[in-house]
């Protein structure tokens, strides 16, 4: 989808996974850059696009402009095979990493902290999903963080979602103060399905932290 706003929609091709694993980086700590809450970005961006990059790339978008990919949508449709695959990717691939890394010292206090939150409390402060859906992730660069950007790639992803049986579709998104609102996700038609305060980024930010589910019905 080629726009006048100085940027383009295309399909995820193979040369992009670099691209989208640093900007899954440069947005991990609430817009900015993870590495003051968790040094190893190779683990990071493993856990949160390896699934959607190695197993359903064809559900994969990215946006360029000026020939770099400055944003991207990761889309799950086969919701079973992901429930199965990303935990045993992270077990298999991931764990062993980190596990050595932290016996070598190779973290310091925030990548620990944040180890032990992710073990201890992520699973509690995770928002309930609803079961049989696609599920889509957006990130873009700070400069690109617009609403052009974002509605011009969510809405590619959801013109795709009916031809290929999808019944229903949900995103999640952290919501904190005035910095970034659900509105988006309401224009679309999505709906609130859950919300839960997370606490990862406590010792960085003062305000409360959410995230939240939103569920759109794909069905008449």
């Amino acid at each position: 989808m080629n726009t006048n706003e100085g940027f383009r929609i295309r399909p995820y091709a193979p040369a992009d996974r670099p691209y989208v694993r640093n900007i899954c980086c440069e947005t991990g700590f609430m817009g900015r850059p993870v590495d003051p809450v968790f040094c190893d970005r190779e683990a990071f961006a493993d856990f949160f696009t390896r699934y959607y990059t190695d197993w359903e790339p064809d559900h994969a978008l990215v946006a360029e402009a000026d020939g770099r990919v400055v944003g991207y949508l990761l889309g799950c449709l086969h919701f079973r095979r992901y429930a199965v695959v990303q935990p045993l990717l992270a077990l298999i691939c991931t764990a062993p990493r980190v596990l050595w890394r932290l016996a070598a010292g190779r973290y310091g206090p925030e990548s620990r902290r944040f180890l032990q939150w992710f073990l201890l409390r992520s699973w509690r402060e995770t928002p309930r999903r609803p079961a049989g859906c696609a599920h889509f992730h957006v990130n873009f660069l700070p400069e690109w963080r617009r609403t052009a950007p974002a509605r011009a790639i969510i809405f590619s992803f959801l013109e795709s979602l009916p031809r290929r049986g999808a019944k229903g579709v949900y995103g999640q998104i952290q919501t904190f103060t005035d910095r970034r609102s659900d509105r988006l996700f309401r224009r679309y038609g999505f709906v609130l399905y859950d919300r839960r305060r997370v606490t990862k980024f406590a010792d960085y930010y003062p305000e409360p932290v959410f995230v939240s589910t939103f569920h759109r019905s794909l069905t008449a």
